[in-house]
């Protein structure tokens, strides 16, 4: 993150025109993975109660394609993300819309860390188990300035997740 804040100095320090979005965490990965949540019941990470502000790669696209056509975005920071939920609200969405049983288990930062790059190696699992931390911290718990960018409401996740499901 520390190194996004930079670039966006460095872009607005360029004379440049720019309109800079900050994008959140998509929610595409936990619908992918969505066998294995089947498969071991439940969504289990070191998030807490904490929130995330999920987004998608069609909602950033069409807030994206916004942003570049229209010059009243020029020289703007936008967060483009969605309204923010726990992890037991998504797994309560997950099972709304995909008609399962699942529960968020939540687990401590080092089992987590352990569980993660035990399963996929050092770096991976460290990235990963650090997202999750930054949810449990509230990272990812941001106002979002969709509406202001695209020129309408951010998707709901239920929404997101329905077109997901019949894609």
């Amino acid at each position: 993150m520390q190194s996004n804040r930079q670039t966006e100095k460095d872009v607005q320090n360029s004379g440049l025109d720019y309109a800079i979005g900050r994008n959140g965490i998509y929610i595409e990965p936990d619908l992918e993975y969505l066998d294995t949540y089947i498969e071991e019941g439940e969504i289990r990470n070191c998030a807490g109660d904490g929130k995330c502000a999920y987004t998608s790669r069609a909602e950033l696209g069409f807030a994206y394609s916004k942003m570049l056509i229209e010059d009243k975005h020029n020289g703007k920071i936008y967060n483009l993300v969605g309204h923010a939920i726990s992890q037991s609200e998504l797994a309560d969405y997950i099972n709304l819309v995909f008609n399962t049983k699942l529960k968020f288990t939540p687990v401590s930062v080092a089992a987590y860390l352990y569980e993660r790059k035990t399963a996929l190696g050092d770096f991976l699992g460290t990235v990963i188990a650090g997202i999750y931390e930054g949810i449990k911290n509230g990272s990812n718990n941001v106002l979002s300035d969709f509406e202001l960018a695209a020129g309408r409401p951010h998707k709901s996740v239920e929404d997101i997740m329905r077109v997901y499901k019949e894609e």
